[in-house]
């Protein structure tokens, strides 16, 4: 079964836009394959901006989003596995969807082990 995130986000990401708010992605940016800017990196997990007017060539395929952006004046190609976005929400009011790792599996896979740390969370105000 194809994993559900990618449909989710897009569909998160439309109504944020329709909404005329600011979309934000959060991301696991410890993953080998995210390309990010690593001076926007904090605790392991950057903030993206993905907004129309913030970004180009927005892509949100099933495996991967990735786009065009300037970073302090410098442009920049971004690569995230959908693998590794933590959450998609709107700046203006935190409303929008957190995934967890358990998502995908399928039901006869066991689940993950929690960390027991207490990291840095993010909280969505609905």
């Amino acid at each position: 079964m194809n994993s559900s995130r990618p449909y989710l986000m897009r569909a998160i990401y439309e109504w944020i836009v329709d909404n005329e708010m600011t979309p934000y992605l959060l991301v696991n940016a410890e993953h080998p394959h995210v390309v990010v800017p690593l001076e926007h990196v904090n605790n392991g997990k950057i903030i993206l901006n993905v907004a129309p007017t913030a970004v180009q060539n927005l892509d949100m395929v099933a495996e991967e989003v990735s786009f065009s952006a300037r970073f302090g004046g410098k442009p920049m190609h971004v690569s995230v596995p959908v693998s590794t976005v933590l959450a998609i929400y709107a700046r203006e009011n935190g409303r929008g969807m957190v995934f967890n790792d358990d998502e995908d599996r399928s039901p006869d896979e066991p689940a993950k082990e929690k960390p027991r740390s207490g990291g840095p969370q993010l909280r969505v105000v609905k």
